[in-house]
Formats: C-alpha cells, sequence, structure tokens
C-alpha cells in the first residue's frame, strides 16, 4: 500500500507539472505573440480533429491550427488504441484541474456528491452529441467556431484578463467557472459530460486491448475501488472494466488494499500501475520527440518573410487581420502594410470584410502583389 500510494503522488505530480508547463505556454503566448509562442488552440490535440477536414480536402490548416496540432491528435489516437482514455486520466491537464480540486472538496466537505443513476447515465451521452456538433460545423465552418464556449479556451486566455475573456468568451469562461468550483462536490464534471475529446477517445478505446480486471477470488469486497474512481464506475461489481468511461487513471488499482484482487492487464498479460504510467508517458513524449526530429512538430505560424507558401484563400475567408498576422507569423503592424491594410480598420475586422470598412480596399490585388514579390 505504500508503494501505491507513492505512485498516486507521482501520478498527481506529473499531471501537475502538465498544467504548469501548459499555462506557461498560454501565458507565453499572451505576453509574445502567436508567432513566438503556441496558443492553447495549437496545444489542444482537439484542434487537430476539427482541421482534418480542412487537411484533406483543401491541404492546408484551419485558424490557429498547425501541423504540431495535427500530431498531437495522432499521438493521442495511438494512446487511445493502445491504452483507452489513459490521454484523460494521466496528460490531460483540464482533467488534471478538476481532479485537483476535487481532492480539495474531499478535504473540506469529505464526502463526494453522487447523481442518480436515472440522470447520470443519460447526461453521459451528451458529450457524444457535442462531439458530432463540434466535429461537423468545425468542418463546415472550416474555423473554431467552439471557441467562444470552450472552457479550455477560457482558462488559455485568463493571462489577457477576465474583462477581455470576458468578452470574448463569456459561455466558455460560465462553464470553467462551473466545471473548476463544480469539481469540489462532483469530480470530473465536463469529462463526464461535456469533453468531445473524451467522447472520441473513449469510442477508439473500446478496440483497445487494455483493460482493468477484478479477480473474484482475492477481492474482499471492501468497495474501495468504486468509491475512489473519479468517474464513478463500479468497479467492485465488474470482471473487467471495458467501459469507455474509464480514464486509466490508475485510482481503483492503487487503492485496492487486496494484492492481485485489482489489476491492468493487455491480452492476458497483466501490468503494474507503475509499467503503465511510464508506457503512457514514453510514448506519447517519445512520439513528440520523434516528429520534431521530423521537423513535423509546428505550432506557431510560418512567416511571410520566409518564403513559405501561404494560403490566401484561408486568410480572405475565415481569418481576422489579428489572425491572419498570427497565422502568417507577422507583426500586427507590419502585417498592416504589407497588406496595405488602413490604420483606421479595427484588427478584429474580418479580412473579407475589410472592403466594407475601407472602400476601395482590393484583397485580390495586394495578394498579387504581394506573390510578384
Amino acid at each position: 500500500m505504500k508503494r501505491n500510494k507513492m505512485i498516486k503522488f507521482l501520478r498527481w505530480g506529473l499531471m501537475s507539472i502538465f498544467v504548469v508547463l501548459i499555462s506557461i505556454a498560454a501565458y507565453l503566448h499572451q505576453v509574445l505573440g502567436g508567432t513566438k509562442a503556441p496558443s492553447i488552440h495549437a496545444l489542444c490535440p482537439f484542434g487537430g480533429l476539427e482541421s482534418l477536414y480542412q487537411v484533406f480536402t483543401t491541404g492546408s490548416f484551419i485558424g490557429k491550427i498547425f501541423a504540431g496540432t495535427l500530431t498531437l491528435f495522432v499521438i493521442t489516437l495511438i494512446v487511445a488504441i493502445l491504452f483507452r482514455r489513459s490521454f484523460c486520466g494521466l496528460i490531460c491537464p483540464f482533467g488534471a484541474i478538476q481532479e485537483f480540486f476535487a481532492r480539495l472538496g474531499n478535504k473540506f466537505f469529505n464526502r463526494k456528491l453522487i447523481i442518480p443513476a436515472s440522470i447520470d447515465k443519460p447526461l453521459r451521452y451528451l458529450k457524444y452529441i457535442v462531439f458530432v456538433v463540434t466535429v461537423v460545423y468545425a468542418w463546415k465552418t472550416a474555423g473554431l467556431w467552439m471557441a467562444p464556449y470552450d472552457p479550455w479556451s477560457a482558462y488559455g486566455h485568463l493571462p489577457e484578463g477576465l474583462e477581455s475573456v470576458w468578452k470574448e468568451s463569456a459561455v466558455g469562461l460560465i462553464i470553467l467557472v462551473i466545471t473548476v468550483l463544480g469539481s469540489l462536490i462532483y469530480d470530473r464534471f465536463f469529462c463526464k459530460y461535456l469533453c468531445p475529446m473524451g467522447a472520441f477517445y473513449g469510442i477508439i478505446g473500446k478496440i483497445s486491448p487494455f483493460k482493468v480486471v477484478r479477480n473474484e477470488s482475492v477481492c474482499i469486497d471492501c468497495g474501495l475501488c468504486t468509491k475512489s474512481c473519479p468517474m464513478n464506475i463500479d468497479v467492485q461489481h465488474s470482471l473487467k472494466v471495458t467501459t469507455a468511461e474509464c480514464l486509466n487513471c490508475q485510482t481503483c488499482v492503487l487503492s485496492c488494499p487486496k494484492a492481485g484482487a485489482l489489476d491492468h492487464q493487455i491480452g492476458n498479460k497483466r501490468i503494474k500501475p507503475m509499467t503503465v504510467i511510464i508506457l503512457v508517458v514514453v510514448v506519447f513524449f517519445g512520439s513528440i520527440v520523434a516528429s520534431e526530429a521530423l521537423g513535423i512538430y509546428q505550432l506557431t505560424p510560418a512567416s511571410l518573410k520566409t518564403g513559405e507558401s501561404i494560403n490566401y484563400d484561408e486568410i480572405k475567408g475565415f481569418m481576422s487581420i489579428k489572425e491572419a498576422a498570427e497565422s502568417t507569423k507577422t507583426d500586427l503592424k507590419e502585417f498592416y502594410v504589407l497588406f496595405k491594410i488602413p490604420e483606421n480598420v479595427p484588427q478584429e475586422t474580418k479580412m473579407k470584410d475589410i472592403s466594407k470598412v475601407a472602400e476601395g480596399y482590393d484583397f485580390d490585388q495586394v495578394k498579387a502583389s504581394l506573390e510578384a514579390h
């Protein structure tokens, strides 16, 4: 049990590091700009899925999404195939934040809220509806249309200040506050009911050979496994935990007081919790290192000055002036000059609407001039 407790602390330590790193990245993006530090959207694998249709049909990415984001998506897909929703339970910073607040709530209130099964079970399907709607609209609009409603996006933009976040994504901020404070009494609320990526990993994870197994002959029916599960899975009365709700967070196995009663298993081979954590971390970060070595882990935009190909149709069709500047890794003031945009045109103006604000502006003429040079 002492070893299991140490592994629990190790897991929480790793998840804390991921939260800190992603928070620093979000801060640097606001301070240094999108040309030098990746946005919270570029660092989220869901952006890769949102951009998938655009990549296959046009060969380009939607705004704020890059090759590295798609690479992250593929890596997490591999992790899901091998280890189910391990990204959710061992790496995802937003899941970690919810879990940390849940532990604080347990300390203060010494109880966990359990929603009746008659309400909880149908609500679990809500995340699959969110998944379908967000992906379909992302593919249809070729943009991050969900950003104003995304609590993770709201978190990543907190360095801009609450007033700015409220103005741009009030709904996302409200969901963020409800999720974080709600976690004090009800663990992993967003993961259970709203997370589209969790829904996707749950579906993919159904083909994974990885599972938690319970040995009835050894189990003492203490119920600690079920009580400790952040997803409220009834582990105590399951021979095999193969539900799409399982995060592979290790909590049930590490909370079990009887050796051999609960184990992780791939095929017929049983694996220790520490080994599982190491394998997931190595596969995830090892793949990132490999993709960086191959030069495909790009999370910030290419510059207009590099001579690299710029997708003008994407810039004109879906981006504001500010987004287009970030997308082309160009200083905002310099972008105004390069694209001959009058200074009185607000940076939030869509590129396609500049002519409505500045009479006589011709994007195609500017494009031809830039391509000629």
